[in-house]
């Protein structure tokens, strides 16, 4: 029985002809067999091996990740990097000053000697993958404990990993496909000298800002560059003053040709999370719970910052990247759960389960339900059941821990505190307090006393709210009935008594040592009130946590099984994939059409310079006035964002958008409002990536900016 498991199982990725071509964010190691011949008849001119290949230089040695959460693309033999303006909005934001305030002016480095250092900034090249699925499962049978399973994999997994590093300077990843069913090793070369090359300000990299995020017509020209430097002999090193910018295997050329309705294009990258195989009771859960309460949450932090940021420049410039972030996924859950609803997606996932359940009843021999009969069952008991904590999760995560830094320096701590506790003053003690000291710079830089103060009681208040009271810790509670459920008075008198709450204070204890700053600060016991009370709910349904992934695993395998001859794209794990698909004009709702892309004749038309959000730069006014566009022009006008059919998702924000002859023709940076379901459901009529023309990008470098040192070093196709 165990050998015909493993053959099922591995008969799961014998791949079959493409059945739907638009959706998928597919693996480059089974490129011919799954989709390039789809490609090839859509206008796809490359081969094979000129997108990946382990032996010579090809597409995939072009693409990056960049830093923990984005992609970038190679441009030139120098190391140039391009992405998105929202994601190097982190490192722009770290350099930018009241003085030198790069987000509102924008920056460029006209020369090699003005980059910008970015201490922590990392790019990461695919170097190649391979199926471990087998070697990972080695020891694992049907009857093993979801418990020994997680054991038996991790340390098969290390295993791997300890032997494709040894003595290679290539880091390694076995990640899992299909919920457990398959397992890839990933490697990668990382680069740690990354500098900042050029930024546009924020009224052309942000243009629209959150009224136009996740918003088709788009007129956001979001870019920015950075450059990879290697040691002289090439290799990864450490920021240098000696280093020199990377020789890179491949880099992309740029096309000034523009894209067409229906032309071919593709994306590589490293989509962030997907949930294609959620079912009915999970969509039912986003719906109702989790969304909701991700949006009430973050609308309680983002009104503290808001206002603190419009009355100083510095606080502006201090929140600009946590209140980016914040704000991105808050209106992301809005749209989201309108669409699921819109979208009916609930209906179609239970119409997947029943179309399951009777699949399963058709085999008479009874193996079918042997292994899979309880699988849905199981999944929607843990959703009940999970359903009872949801809210405190919820809360605990997006009101207490990611509101105030006060909260992120009790979790710093906390392994301070517990090496004293067990050892004392020891050197590892010592260490652990050296480098903390190194993190609390960080913090401090970016952190204004009286706005940590009212986020701290803003998600105090909002967790009070929201979180049933026979879920919330006593002592919380306690407190809260002491004082009038004044959480703005809590939070004052925790900010008078704690030693979390400015630089020197947390120094002082990293200096002293002394536990007791540390276990009886109001601050520390306060938030671990909070996360003791969390974890002491969730391991309450551990078991049901246990059958739940076993369940959704078989639940996986089977739809793939009664599926069998559908290929599958496995969900985005911020591993690298490709999608692929046609540049297309959507009809979003009876009576409207939206064109494949927009202009700076749209920009224009929107302008507002009494709203930051829609502020025209002077010089841009002037650079359209004129019409002076240079080579970039199209119809008297500069092309700006076009639309694709393409499956992305947040990860692949900077990657390149890539035409037949795998010349880059744009930089992804969002989905449109009508198919915001699409990290669940993919609907191909609505769902499009949006891109900025790289042609608007050259213009802005070139016209505005003048870095035609930038532009010199580019491989421009005409």
């Amino acid at each position: 029985m165990k050998k015909l498991t493993l053959i099922v199982l591995m008969s799961l990725f014998a791949f079959s002809p493409i059945v739907k071509a638009d959706e998928g964010m597919w693996l480059l190691m089974y490129l011919n067999k799954q989709t390039y011949k789809d490609m090839k008849a859509k206008g796809l001119k490359l081969s094979a091996k000129q997108i990946y290949d382990i032996n010579q230089a090809c597409l995939k040695d072009a693409i990056i990740q960049f830093g923990r959460g984005c992609t970038g693309e190679i441009v030139s033999d120098q190391g140039l990097i391009l992405t998105n303006h929202h994601c190097g909005y982190g490192a722009i934001q770290q350099h930018s000053t009241v003085e030198n305030d790069y987000l509102s002016n924008g920056f460029w480095a006209y020369s090699k000697n003005e980059e910008l250092p970015n201490p922590g900034l990392t790019a990461k090249f695919f170097i190649r993958m391979e199926d471990v699925t087998n070697e990972v499962l080695k020891g694992v049978n049907n009857s093993t404990s979801e418990k020994d399973r997680h054991e038996i994999v991790r340390n098969n997994s290390k295993k791997i990993i300890d032997r494709v590093q040894n003595g290679t300077g290539y880091t390694a990843e076995v990640s899992t496909m299909f919920n457990g069913n398959q397992y890839i090793l990933f490697v990668y070369e990382v680069y740690k000298d990354v500098r900042l090359v050029g930024a546009p300000p924020s009224s052309i990299g942000k243009f629209g800002s959150d009224t136009d995020n996740w918003m088709w017509p788009r007129h956001t020209g979001d870019f920015s560059m950075f450059r990879v430097y290697t040691d002289k002999n090439g290799k990864p090193a450490e920021y240098s003053k000696d280093n020199i910018p990377m020789k890179p295997k491949h880099f992309l050329p740029i096309s000034l040709k523009g894209v067409e309705n229906n032309d071919f294009v593709m994306v590589m990258g490293y989509p962030g999370t997907t949930d294609r195989f959620l079912t009915s009771s999970g969509v039912k859960q986003a719906i109702d719970v989790y969304n909701p309460s991700v949006v009430n949450a973050r609308d309680a932090l983002r009104k503290v910052m808001e206002e603190d940021m419009k009355s100083d420049s510095r606080i502006r410039i201090q929140y600009a990247a946590k209140y980016a972030s914040l704000m991105n996924y808050w209106k992301f859950y809005i749209g989201q759960t309108q669409c699921l609803k819109n979208l009916n997606v609930y209906t179609t996932k239970k119409q997947l389960e029943d179309k399951f359940l009777s699949w399963i009843k058709q085999d008479k021999s009874g193996e079918r339900n042997k292994l899979y009969g309880d699988a849905i069952t199981n999944i929607d008991n843990y959703y009940n059941k999970y359903g009872e904590y949801d809210y405190v999760r919820v809360f605990t995560n997006e009101a207490i821990l990611r509101g105030s830094s006060v909260f992120a320096i009790a979790r710093y701590l906390k392994p301070l505190e517990k090496e004293l506790l067990a050892n004392g003053k020891s050197d590892r003690a010592k260490q652990i307090a050296q480098d903390l000291k190194e993190k609390m710079q960080e913090v401090f830089k970016d952190y204004n006393l009286t706005t940590e103060e009212k986020l701290f009681a803003a998600g105090l208040d909002v967790y009070f709210r929201n979180v049933p009271m026979t879920q919330q810790n006593p002592e919380f509670l306690s407190n809260a009935f002491k004082n009038s459920y004044d959480f703005t008075q809590i939070a004052n008198d925790i900010f008078k008594s704690s030693n979390f709450v400015t630089l020197d204070k947390v120094n002082a204890i990293l200096n002293s040592l002394d536990v007791t700053q540390i276990s009886n600060d109001p601050a520390f016991i306060l938030t671990y009130q909070l996360i003791d009370n969390v974890n002491s709910k969730m391991s309450k349904i551990e078991n049901e946590r246990e059958l739940f992934e076993k369940s959704t695993r078989l639940f996986v395998k089977g739809v793939m099984e009664m599926e069998k001859d559908k290929n599958f794209a496995p969900n985005a794990n911020l591993t690298i994939r490709y999608t692929y698909g046609q540049v297309k004009d959507y009809n979003p709702r009876d009576g409207v059409k939206y064109n494949y892309y927009t202009t700076l004749d749209g920009v224009m038309a929107k302008e507002d310079n009494s709203s930051w959000e829609f502020t025209v730069p002077a010089k841009l006014r002037q650079l359209y006035e004129k019409k002076d566009y240079g080579q970039y022009a199209k119809n008297g006008t500069v092309p700006v964002a076009f639309i694709s059919n393409l499956d992305i998702t947040g990860g692949n924000s900077g990657s390149p958008t890539i035409n037949g002859k795998g010349e880059l023709v744009g930089i992804a940076f969002d989905g449109n409002w009508e198919a915001m379901s699409g990290n669940i459901a993919f609907n191909p009529d609505y769902q499009r990536c949006i891109s900025v023309d790289i042609r608007y990008v050259l213009f802005i470098i070139d016209k505005y900016a003048g870095a035609t040192n930038l532009i010199q070093e580019m491989k421009i196709v005409k």
